[in-house]
């Protein structure tokens, strides 16, 4: 374009001013090229002719357009240039408070000078992860652009924070070490990056400083290098320091401070720990007093102090360590305080032997305070042959002592550095680092010394640096888009460098000059003049000979040579070192042991005596070489190379810090301090690097969408987008150079976006002028229309208007008189009638008067009896109620004293009976007079048996008499004797019966007397014990005490293991314990495993009968009292008597029925004999099986207290009794089981002989017989003479018979006596017991009488209406408890009925249905009918692992989806049942462990497959609810059927997995939210704010502005890949997949909440961040997209699950970017509009809001601040970002299930085959 078109009329440019730097002005002529004037109209409407000059005043600056300013980054500005530049950074920092601004690579970062909410951890989480030009500038982006690039590039990191004092550096780089340590912590436990952060403090108190330009300015430079894993987690981190600023340590300007750490000590000087170091108050040290200004305003220096201790302490600085840092920097300010006297003379001087301040530094610092005096003063020369001590003058010594000072704190401040590197070291190998680099900018000042020299020096070569970086980048671009470029010429500050650094550079004079003896300032000044006087960059002064001029990059810099040398050289004597080295603080010492490598160039001998001037001797003295001693110019220019190095093996990123103003004012911005920084700092070189390319840049797509609007019809029929744009560029630009055409962007040249963004609002402008003028003229039609119309019907109107009030003239002057005669009458009457009603009204009011204040009287005399009444009845309820409240508490009170002393009693008991355990003696020989005794009884019971032989032999005849007698009935009757047949035969079976029981109840009766022989000995021996016992007590109480403590701490030690084991575990150590309480709380109908195992095998139930008395007894007494007791045992077994008589006369009902079936089926007699014997064989399989069981119980009941007893028992001597007796009552059981075995000999003998149909036992006939009959005898009598045969004896066999029927008469009547004395045993123990308790009774009864007594009559009523309600309150618990045990007695009879039922009418079912057989052989059974299935499974113990593995381990969802939901969870549940079923707690104890475990790892392998975490939250949950369900409790009962109540669990009350269950249904719904979360983050911004859901409306949105190619990944699908149908697909998918297992309703509408609310968050805190999506057109798509969401939940059915309500702050959000925002009453409808979203969340998007064009206004200013003043009185949370982690409480509803269990269907497919439907 030309000049001429581009300075013309209304074009607005940028001229010169002196207070702003640029102004702004308008063009209101136009330009011709060549005219030396440009007329210019300034913002304040006044004229202004603008000289143009071709060399002195060049044609000004153009604007940008007004749509470009306030850009993200500044080089998609269309004209860039420094005004642009300015003006842009003025407008984000002012208008919305933006101090973060991209200029290419560099992040411009403005000093706010106040706390912005912008740095908290959910900023950090919004930048993670996002590239670099997709949020607005921030500090955190930068940080994870390196993080990125360290990741995916696999290349070290640095990011380079640069600015001078007071713009922000250190605040910076701390931010983004915050960063790293938040996205990058460490993984494991050690909190590196925590000490990462806490050594900010540390390094902020020794080496900030307030300046007159920042209150904590960083008078250091630093490196700090985060080191990463191969996962990139924090493991590490190293810290390089450069150039600290000594001369503060000794020197300060005005309003100027030491270094932090003095005063922070100082302020703390009053504490404690802190008294010997002799401080006081900073101003009386002339180190920390010279600024005249010892605080800080809002600075808390002992507050900070603490800080830095617990920093040290976090850093592993052991206190001894820190209290040595504090003396010595307590003795340099001490050292500064050291006042030196000069001489007379001048050239000597002292100090005082009294100065109390050198007392304290050489008390402090461990050194000899004579030598510390005497070389104060003093200095020693070397030649080469002597040594001289030189006097030095009093400016001598305090430059010396001022050089030391600044040693001691630079060696400590090295020091410190070192310990935090040691304490940031990592032995784990770095994979790669992050370097943060904080230096100091570029500085100028009215006098630059040494320091600014250096400083200056370093941002030259950091400057250097960055352009060769920039110039890289600018070509890879170039390169990768594959446009020609040409070399881009750029600032090259090498020649500067080289001024300073080269071979007889400044550096090198300077090193030289040093060198020389009588070296000074003045001879090194006139060398620089002499020798580089020829350097472009080289100046000297008109007015000074004492100071040169470096012209920088920057500016031009003038530096006073004063003191260049004495700095440079950092002399400190040797003297002084070696003092110091022989400290006798360790530390101190340590500080300067290398001081002779880099010290000064002094020998390292010293005098012996201060008091000898002069010494001859010949030393060998030191060649001079390079290592000699290295200036600090030299060690500054080496560390710079190496930090160069470092740089230049890395990809750096650019932070810029700019000080906006100097007065410290918040978002206050001065542009001339602006401008010069930015010169400083090389943005305005990377903005000129940009602008001599193509700097704007804009994708195909994008170009295409924003200028389409100048294409033609025909070109927008082409489909190839990039040949539309070549075609336009072509037509609209005609210079080629102009733009280039790369594979994905198009380049342009500075201003071509400008001035095509000029030819796009002419279109824009002539479209709607052309727009306006036919509206216009449409207007204009109807107007004209409008006015015709309207004067013709005005003329009607009118000419009819004048005759119609012509007649109505007329119709009025009649109607007057008539209305005058009316009126009149009408007034006389109103008169009358007023009067007369006024007088009526006078009378009502007065009536009325009286009648109200009489009916007043009335009502306040109502209302007082009504609140007198209610006063009364409060009163009354109060006293009620306080008297009821003192009623139970005295209850609870007294209650508690009651428990408390019964628990201390039992305890006392408990040990007690230990103690007398352990205190047994001499139980062998009572033990062996009991084994006697046991023999005696032996002898007796043979001699017994021989007397049943001989009553054997004499009932033996009686039965040949009878069998005779048989014979010859047989002979005279034949078919008529059958009758008599089945009678003897029925006597015969009742004989042998009879006895077959008969020798165990001679051994049952004998073990009885034997019981109570031991029972009676055993308490005399306890009173025995309890005698000795108490003898002993009194020497044995200091023992017992410390035996008891320590049982007390291993008792204790012992409940916290028993804490992590299982239920299956704990259950065992409470049987262990004697606690007899299992897992799981048991019903009341469980078996006791205590009656198991008997001694008396021929006594059993037919079922398992009720043992709670026995429990509860042996509960009472305690476990090893009852094992040792066999009364328990006893007791127990009348227990089984009584059962047993319940048998039999079950039996006898049972005979009797079959007597009635015999009598209609007709004599069977074979029909008959097999019913009994299926009976008698069914009955005792139940009778074995039942003792069976009963016997293991017993015996595992045994060996538990057995290892308890030999756990506990620490007496050898009861031990070996209670193994004695528990080997007596194994023998006793081993013949009881031989007794068992003869009695089912003796019953096969019976079926034998019966199925045989034999009459008599004959030996020649059936040998078989006599064997067996042999058999038996041996076992009834115990003797091993086998010559003896029973057969022998009876050769029919009824003598046996008849005598086992007088034995067994024998013992039903000694076993009646004996119930019978029992019985009253225990009648009359009921009686004592009541007789007890109703003397206790009557006790509390007298005291509550005289208590009563005692109180007032309204006590006593209070009182006696308490106790009734006590008392009525126990006897309802007791009733009630008393229903209960009634309920569970009832259920259980019922129970037993139905089996007895059930077996009777399977007997009489066989009865019926069986034939006559032949004859049998072998006994006879009869099976059992299958039952039917009752919605349990049966497994094997050992394939529980198999199950577990199967249904849950292995299970994929697919598996079971064409099944019923959530099966696995039904048949886990099933197997649960069957467990219950058979009251095998370790069973259900071990299914739902491992289950719960097997769940977990399921879950922690696939904590990413949402499908997995769905299917396991539906089950874990249809688990959690089939257990309430089936629990019993009649809360969770009501929606049950019948059957399902039927299915209740029995036996095991299972809250407390219930609980576990729920807890795990939380974390698996935590992790499925987590999960969808995770799949649905990198889709939401996408979906929600970038895609194109209404199409052609984002064509109008501002594409083009440049993003960061670096932080995009090529290689993967970038966000805009996903829109909204993908988002809502998504969620659908989800919502389907949750249905398709099974999942509640509610669950799965708690979950998309949950995704809801993650949407809203993460898509309005996007909306906050970003410039570029807050628009109009953003917020119908955003508001549309919304409303498409809305839809997908009402079509899910969704739409009362709150999920709407999450995402009212994007809705209002929406709504804000397209509502008008220009006056007051805009304003006021945000505010009522806008209640979801915070104060700060509306003025930010406000502040973001970006115009579409130039047609459309930004918000301003003026609007802004009136929204913030009218919500001023919200109290809301200072919030800006939404919390994205913020989960909502889950709520289980509990949902019971319709299904049947015993109609559940298992697949084969799933491999269940070792499960039983049961």
């Amino acid at each position: 374009m030309s000049v001429n078109e581009l300075y013309s009329k209304y074009t607005r440019v940028w001229i010169p001013d002196p207070e702003d730097v640029w102004r702004a002005a308008e063009i209101i002529k136009d330009y011709k090229e060549g005219e030396p004037i440009l007329h210019l109209k300034l913002e304040d409407e006044s004229p202004l002719e603008y000289r143009i000059g071709p060399k002195d005043n060049p044609l000004p600056f153009l604007r940008n357009p007004d749509i470009l300013v306030g850009e993200n980054d500044l080089t998609a500005l269309s004209y860039l240039h420094e005004p642009a530049v300015l003006h842009n950074l003025k407008v984000r920092f002012l208008e919305p408070n933006h101090i973060y601004t991209y200029c290419g690579i560099v992040l411009v970062a403005i000093n706010p000078y106040d706390q912005l909410q912008i740095y908290g951890e959910e900023v950090i989480n919004a930048y993670s992860g996002q590239n670099m030009g997709d949020m607005d500038p921030h500090i955190f982006a930068v940080a994870e652009e390196a993080y990125k690039q360290m990741a995916r590039d696999e290349r070290n990191q640095s990011i380079i924070v640069s600015g001078e004092s007071g713009a922000g550096k250190t605040v910076s780089a701390k931010y983004a070490m915050r960063f790293f340590a938040t996205v990058g912590g460490s993984a494991n436990d050690t909190n590196v990056e925590e000490k990462v952060l806490a050594s900010s403090p540390i390094m902020e108190a020794i080496g900030n400083a307030k300046t007159t330009r920042n209150d904590n300015s960083s008078r250091f430079g630093k490196y700090i290098q985060i080191g990463f894993d191969r996962r990139y987690h924090i493991i590490g981190a190293n810290m390089r320091t450069y150039l600290l600023e000594k001369s503060r340590v000794v020197f300060q300007a005005e309003d100027e401070r030491n270094y932090h750490i003095f005063y922070q000590l100082c302020a703390s000087a009053s504490f404690p720990e802190f008294k010997d170091l002799a401080l006081t108050s900073a101003e009386d040290f002339i180190f920390t007093s010279q600024g005249e200004n010892i605080f800080i305003e809002g600075v808390n220096d002992a507050e900070d102090f603490k800080k830095t201790k617990e920093a040290f302490t976090l850093l592993g600085v052991k206190e001894s360590n820190q209290s040595s840092i504090f003396r010595i920097i307590a003795s340099i300010l001490h050292l500064g305080n050291v006042e030196i006297c000069s001489e007379r003379d001048g050239d000597s001087c002292h100090i005082s032997r009294n100065d109390p301040h050198l007392t304290h530094f050489c008390r402090l610092l461990g050194v000899e305070l004579e030598q510390m005096e005497h070389w104060l003063c003093h200095r020693k020369l070397v030649t080469t042959s002597e040594t001289y001590v030189k006097n030095m003058s009093r400016k001598q010594a305090a430059n010396a002592r001022d050089a030391l000072a600044k040693h001691i704190y630079a060696h400590m401040f090295d020091w410190i550095v070192e310990h935090v590197n040691k304490s940031l070291h990592t032995s784990s190998k770095q994979h790669s680092f992050i370097g943060v680099l904080d230096i100091y900018g570029f500085e100028t000042f009215e006098i630059n010394s040494f320091e600014q020299f250096c400083i200056n020096y370093a941002n030259e070569k950091l400057q250097q640096q960055f352009n060769q970086h920039v110039f890289k980048l600018e070509q890879e671009e170039y390169m990768k888009e594959q446009i020609p470029w040409t070399l881009i010429d750029f600032y090259d500050n090498q020649p500067c460098i080289d001024l300073i650094e080269a071979k007889l550079g400044i550096l090198d004079l300077l090193d030289e000059e040093c060198k020389v003896p009588k070296g000074t300032d003045q001879n090194w000044c006139q060398k620089l003049y002499d020798r580089l006087s020829s350097s472009v960059h080289f100046q000297k002064p008109r007015m000074s000979n004492i100071s040169f001029i470096i012209i920088h990059f920057a500016d031009k810099v003038e530096y006073q040579c004063d003191g260049f040398l004495e700095k440079n050289r950092d002399t400190v004597y040797e003297e002084h070192i070696n003092i110091l080295k022989a400290s006798k603080f360790q530390l101190v010492a340590d500080l300067f042991q290398d001081t002779n490598k880099d010290g000064s160039s002094s020998t390292s001998s010293s005098s012996k005596s201060s008091r000898i001037n002069v010494r001859s001797a010949k030393p060998t003295p030191k060649v001079p070489n390079k290592e000699h001693r290295k200036t600090v110019g030299h060690q500054f220019r080496s560390s710079l190379q190496l930090l160069m190095e470092t740089l230049n093996a890395t990809t750096p990123h650019y932070v810029r810090c700019i000080k906006p103003n100097d007065e410290k004012e918040a978002f206050s911005f001065d542009s001339r301090r602006a401008v010069q920084q930015l010169r400083a700092c090389g943005v305005l070189e990377t903005i000129r690097i940009s602008a001599a390319g193509y700097p704007s840049r804009w994708t195909y797509p994008d170009f295409f969408n924003r200028y389409r609007v100048l294409m033609k019809k025909s070109d927008m029929t082409v489909g190839d987008k990039k040949l539309v744009c070549r075609n336009l560029l072509e037509t609209l630009v005609k210079d080629p150079d102009k733009f280039q055409f790369g594979k994905t962007k198009i380049f342009f040249r500075a201003g071509q976006v400008a001035y095509l963004e000029k030819l796009r609002a002419d279109k824009f402008r002539s479209a709607c002028i052309k727009i306006q003028k036919t509206v216009r003229r449409w207007l204009q039609m109807v107007r004209y229309k409008k006015i015709r119309k309207s004067a013709i019907t005005l003329q009607r109107f009118g000419r009819g208007y004048m005759a119609r009030r012509y007649a109505e003239r007329l119709r009025l002057t009649r109607a007057a008189v008539i209305c005058q005669k009316q009126y009149r009458m009408v007034r006389e009457r109103t008169a009358y009638l007023r009067v007369r009603q006024a007088v009526v009204t006078i009378q009502a009011f007065t009536r009325g008067m009286f009648t109200r204040r009489i009916f007043q009287e009335f009502l306040l005399h109502h209302k007082a009896m009504i609140i007198q009444k209610h006063v009364r009845g409060w009163l009354t309820r109060r006293k009620f109620k306080v008297a009821r409240n003192a009623a139970i508490t005295i209850q609870c009170a007294y209650r508690r004293m009651r428990a408390k002393r019964e628990l201390k009693q039992l305890k006392i008991e408990a040990r007690s009976a230990q103690h007398l355990k352990k205190l047994n003696t001499g139980m062998e020989n009572k033990i062996v007079q009991l084994q006697r005794k046991m023999d005696d009884q032996t002898k007796d019971l043979k001699t017994q048996n021989e007397q049943l032989v001989v009553a054997k032999a004499s009932l033996g005849s009686e039965v040949n008499k009878l069998q005779k007698e048989l014979e010859t009935m047989r002979s005279r009757q034949g078919d008529g004797s059958h009758r008599k047949l089945k009678s003897i035969k029925e006597n015969a079976l009742l004989l042998n019966g009879h006895h077959a029981l008969s020798d165990v109840s001679i051994a049952f009766i004998n073990a009885l007397r034997e019981n109570s022989l031991l029972k009676s000995e055993k308490e005399k021996m306890n009173q025995r014990i309890l005698h000795h016992s108490k003898n002993q007590e009194s020497s044995a109480s200091q023992s017992v005490g410390r035996v008891q403590a320590e049982l007390d701490e291993e008792r204790q030690r012992y409940q916290n293991l028993l804490r992590e084991f299982s239920r299956l575990e704990q259950r065992y150590d409470n049987l262990q314990e004697a606690k007899f309480q299992p897992g799981h709380r048991r019903n009341n109908s469980n078996q006791s495993s205590l009656e198991s195992d008997s001694n008396y095998p021929s006594i059993s139930t037919s079922e398992v009968g009720d043992t709670d008395d026995a429990i509860q007894l042996v509960e009472e007494m305690g476990v090893e009292k009852a094992a040792m007791d066999i009364g328990v045992f006893m007791k127990l077994q009348k227990r089984v008597r009584e059962l047993e008589q319940e048998r039999k006369r079950l039996q006898v009902n049972l005979e009797k029925m079959e007597d009635q079936s015999k009598r209609k089926v007709g004599p069977c007699l074979s029909l008959q004999e097999n019913a009994d014997l299926a009976y008698n064989s069914l009955k005792r399989q139940e009778l074995e099986s039942e003792n069976k069981k009963l016997k293991n119980d017993l015996n595992e009941l045994r060996k538990a207290i057995a290892d308890r007893a030999s756990k506990n028992s620490s007496s050898n001597e009861l031990q070996d009794g209670y193994n004695l007796l528990l080997g007596q009552l194994k023998a006793a059981n081993e013949e009881l089981d031989v007794r068992k075995e003869e009695v089912l000999i003796l019953r096969s003998q019976i079926v034998t002989a019966e199925t045989n149909n034999l009459p008599e036992w004959t030996n020649s006939k059936k040998p078989i017989d006599k064997e067996e009959a042999l058999r038996s005898y041996h076992g009834l009598c115990e003797s091993k003479n086998k010559a003896s045969d029973w057969g022998y004896l009876n050769e029919d066999g009824e003598l046996g018979l008849a005598y086992q029927g007088l034995k067994q008469v024998a013992r039903l009547l000694e076993a009646q006596l004996q119930s019978q004395a029992r019985k009253h045993e225990d009648e009359l123990e009921a009686f004592h017991t009541q007789i007890e308790l109703l003397r206790d009774d009557i006790e509390k009864k007298q005291e509550m009488l005289n208590h009563t007594m005692s109180l007032s009559p309204e006590a006593q009523v209070e009182y006696s209406i308490q106790q009734e309600i006590t008392r009525l309150t126990n006897d309802n618990l007791d009733l009630k408890e008393l229903v209960e045990k009634l309920e569970k007695n009832e259920r259980k009879l019922k129970k037993q009925l139905r089996i007895y039922m059930k077996k009777v009418q399977e007997l009489e079912a066989a009865s019926q249905s069986t034939t006559a057989k032949p004859e049998m052989t072998r006994q006879v059974t009869v099976q059992r009918r299958e039952k039917d299935f009752e919605g349990m499974l049966e497994y094997y113990k050992e394939d529980e692992a198999l199950l577990v593995k199967t249904l849950i381990t292995d299970m994929k969802p697919h598996a079971v989806s064409a099944t019923v939901p959530c099966l696995p969870a039904y048949i886990l549940f099933m197997c649960i049942r069957h467990a219950d079923y058979i009251n095998d707690d370790q069973k259900v104890h071990s299914l739902l462990t491992s289950t719960i475990n097997a769940i977990k790892k399921v879950l922690k392998k696939n904590n990413d497959d949402f499908e997995m975490t769905s299917f396991w939250l539906a089950n874990t949950s249809r688990l959690l609810h089939c257990l309430k369900q089936y629990s019993g409790d009649e809360a969770f009962m009501t929606q049950n059927t019948a059957k399902q109540n039927e299915h209740c669990l029995k036996n095991f009350d299972l809250a407390e997995y219930r609980q576990v269950l729920s807890d795990l249904s939380i974390q698996i719904y935590q992790q499925l939210v987590k999960v969808a979360e995770h799949v649905m983050q990198p889709m939401i911004v996408s979906a929600m704010l970038e895609s194109e859901s209404i199409p052609s409306l984002a064509g109008v949105k501002p594409m083009g502005y440049r993003n960061r190619s670096s932080s995009m990944d090529k290689d993967e699908e970038g966000p805009g890949s996903y829109t909204l149908e993908a988002l809502i697909r998504q969620l659908g998918q989800f919502h389907g997949v949750m249905g398709e297992h099974g999942l509640d309703p509610e669950i799965a509408g708690q979950v998309i909440r949950q995704l809801f609310y993650s949407i809203n968050a993460v898509t309005l805190n996007n909306l906050l961040l970003r410039k570029d999506v807050c628009s109009w057109s953003t917020g119908m798509q955003l508001r549309y997209n919304i409303s498409q969401m809305e839809e997908w939940l009402r079509g899910k059915n969704l739409h009362q699950s709150g999920a709407v309500i999450n995402m009212e702050p994007v809705i209002q959000a929406a709504q804000l970017l397209q509502v008008k925002k220009k006056t007051s009453q805009d304003a006021e409808a945000i505010c009522s509009l806008c209640t979801a979203l915070t104060m700060q969340q509306i003025v930010k998007i406000l502040n973001l809001y970006t115009p579409l064009n130039e047609f459309e206004e930004r918000v301003t200013v003026s609007f802004i601040r009136n929204i913030q003043n009218r919500l001023q009185e919200r109290n809301d949370v200072p919030m800006l970002l939404v919390d994205t982690k913020h989960t909502f409480p889950v709520l289980f509803p509990y949902t019971p299930s319709a299904l049947s269990l015993e109609t559940l269907h298992i697949p084969a497919n799933l491999s269940l085959h070792f499960l039983t439907r049961v």
